[in-house]
């Protein structure tokens, strides 16, 4: 079959795939509610901007919109991550078909990152994640394409593809690097010394550049964010726990890309693609070194999954079909049998009790149930933020509505963290709600200048703030509590402070500035 007709009908193929990997989606993103983050991202919709506190803003056009088009629901706010999702499948698909591949290469390597845990878990959720991971693969493809066919419109579209990807997470910039000296180091760095590299190179910088002039017109908020994140997070990160973690995120697939990375490196046939282990080998010890977290290196995987397919094919011959149908159910089946661990097909409390039951019985799982603090939960931290936050807006709404038409009109919200505030935002027109106050991420770039209305509704996940607000106001009360079990925010208290002194202002007027120079 002539190449062009083989690749025609490779994707019609690939395409059986996507589809798989779109009907587990849809049976899984209606349930449990919104997460964390998607709360914030879906604010950063209503103050579109070329830069934000912790992402770039490809993120924030998305969710504008899908707001727009789609609605406010939790299943319309996850219909682009789906999406993204689907594409990836079909990139990997079309990257194992470049290099080789037929169809059982394609049905293992689609296969094995459609049940991988780490796909499963960060591929359907409103994050920037899913379309890091997009980007990356989309790079990889280009790449190989332009090395397979030597046409420099892949060069051009690899250009715009890395612009678009440093628009949505600042880790893309670190894994195209990455690639470029892989490439270099190989026997293709010839196809680099042209000058449509340079203008691709070009396109690139024209596209991200916006973002950059941003962040020096904000002070630089990445380093901070960056100093800010290992503070609290990333100093936690072990690199023997990141090592770990890179060998069991994928669960049983991990044989599936592991065979991939070593073929790439040994194997003749695929000496033209050594630049893929040589990028991955890259990004790895960068991010061992940074203390990365586990999810940020997820995005080179779907190439070594497309490398792996085409291994296995070569080392089971077409006359091996019994030891290929084993091979697919060793490396895919287990991880079929896990997925309600990391994606939410069952109810809370069978998804509570199923989790329960795995991490007691495999205790190399627990990693799943370890949260930032470094202590095990009832559930993972994903699900456990997908919960409480309607609870909340209700009773601040109960709260709020309690008070006269006048008392209202002289009231503000003030909640301590992005996800509390990203609900009140998120909920506002469902519960009449004024406008949120917050500090916390991004929220602080459109913060009120100042917190002085007679009421204010106070919303805070701390335990002592008896002793940091009684002395600034006149009085307060408790008027409810997040008490959804299993909730991140479980114990999350809600209280009506009236008559604050002018010193909690003068204090939330230095720390707004304060914030804001950072």
């Amino acid at each position: 079959m002539p190449y062009k007709n083989r690749r025609s009908s490779y994707s019609t193929f690939i395409l059986i795939f996507v589809a798989l990997k779109i009907v587990l989606n849809l049976f899984a993103i209606s349930n449990f509610g919104f997460h964390r983050d998607e709360l914030l991202h879906l604010v950063l919709g209503d103050h579109l901007d070329w830069g934000y506190k912790e992402v770039p803003p490809f993120i924030a056009l998305l969710a504008k919109i899908s707001l727009t088009v789609f609605g406010d629901s939790v299943f319309a706010a996850r219909i682009f991550s789906t999406i993204a999702s689907g594409f990836i499948i079909w990139l990997t698909g079309q990257i194992t078909a470049e290099l080789g591949g037929r169809r059982f290469a394609i049905s293992l390597a689609c296969l094995a990152l459609i049940f991988s845990p780490a796909f499963a878990a960060s591929g359907y959720l409103f994050q920037p994640v899913v379309f890091d991971q997009l980007w990356w693969v989309v790079t990889v493809w280009l790449f190989v394409r332009y090395l397979n066919t030597a046409s420099v419109k892949y060069l051009y579209w690899l250009g715009v593809a890395v612009g678009v990807g440093m628009l949505t997470k600042y880790t893309m910039v670190f894994f195209t690097v990455s690639l470029i000296i892989g490439i270099l180091i190989s026997r293709e760095r010839k196809l680099l010394f042209n000058k449509h590299v340079i203008y691709s190179a070009l396109i690139a910088t024209l596209i991200f550049l916006p973002n950059v002039i941003w962040q020096f017109a904000h002070h630089l908020p990445v380093i901070h964010h960056m100093k800010e994140l290992r503070a609290t997070q990333l100093d936690y990160v072990h690199p023997s726990d990141f090592i770990k973690q890179q060998l069991l995120v994928n669960g049983t697939a991990l044989f599936v890309w592991l065979t991939g990375f070593i073929s790439l490196l040994f194997s003749f046939r695929l000496r033209r693609f050594r630049f893929m282990a040589i990028a991955y080998v890259l990004i790895f010890l960068f991010l061992l070194q940074m203390n990365g977290k586990n999810y940020y290196l997820f995005g080179a995987y779907p190439m070594l999954f497309a490398a792996g397919g085409f291994a296995f094919e070569r080392i089971l011959n077409r006359k091996a079909n019994v030891l290929r149908t084993a091979a697919m159910v060793l490396f895919i089946l287990p991880n079929l049998l896990l997925l309600p661990l990391v994606l939410p097909l069952l109810p809370l409390n069978t998804t509570a009790s199923f989790i329960k039951n795995q991490t007691n019985r495999y205790s190399f799982l627990k990693f799943i149930v370890t949260w930032e603090d470094q202590k095990q939960h009832p559930l993972t931290q994903d699900y456990a933020d997908m919960l409480g936050w309607e609870e909340m807006a209700k009773k601040v709404s109960d709260t709020y509505h309690a008070l006269t038409p006048e008392q209202q009109k002289n009231t503000q919200l003030y909640a301590d963290n992005y996800g509390l505030a990203g609900a009140l935002h998120h909920y506002r027109h469902k519960y009449n709600l004024p406008e949120v106050v917050c500090l916390n991420s991004s929220f602080q770039l459109w913060a009120a200048d100042n917190l002085n209305a007679r009421y204010i509704i106070y919303v805070d996940d701390h335990d002592n703030i008896e002793r940091r607000i009684s002395p600034l106001v006149e009085s307060y009360r408790q008027t409810g509590e997040i008490t959804t079990p299993m909730a991140r925010e479980h114990g999350t208290r809600i209280y009506l402070l009236t008559n604050p002194s002018p010193k909690l202002n003068d204090i939330y007027r230095a720390e707004l500035a304060n914030k804001r120079l950072e």
